[in-house]
Formats: C-alpha cells, structure tokens, sequence
C-alpha cells in the first residue's frame, strides 16, 4: 500500500496530497508558510493508484489532501479551506 509508506516515510509538520494543476493546494501551500510549518508535497498524478487509496482512507475526493504529522498518530485534517480553519 503506497499511502502507509509515504505516510511512514515524512518527517515534516505536514503531509499534503495534491495534482499538477490546483489553486486550492497553492492556498494550502501559502497557509502552511505563513505559519512556519514544513510540509511534504505528494503529486497523485505522479503515483499509479495512489488517489484511489487516498480516497478510499479518507473519504475526501477533491485535493489538496492535508494530514498533520506533528502528532503521535498522522490526523486527517481535509482541503485547502479546512486547514485554514484548522488554525
């Protein structure tokens, strides 16, 4: 399973799940940095059957794709509009 190892695999504040064209990861993006939060980027186009586990895992269909990996476990925080609420 792809997604269990690059969740395994980050060592920054944040996991982020995006596409080579969104507005709303370039806010996320935007919202991470102005907090001082270091955050991996994931391209699901890049990876063969990643977005179907991502949406199978999360339910949620759009990107971007935001986890908060500060934490013991990895916590599935949503898109672009609820990460801005997160803080």
């Amino acid at each position: 399973m792809q997604l269990l190892e690059i969740i395994r695999d980050v060592e920054t504040d944040f996991l982020v799940f995006t596409q080579t064209i969104c507005p709303y990861c370039t806010r996320a993006f935007r919202t991470l940095d102005s907090k001082g939060l270091t955050y991996t980027e994931v391209n699901l186009d890049q990876f063969e059957g990643l977005r179907k586990e991502v949406v199978n895992e999360t339910g949620h269909r759009t990107v971007p794709v935001v986890f908060d990996m500060r934490g013991e476990e990895p916590y599935f925080v949503g898109g672009s509009d609820h990460l801005i609420e997160y803080f």
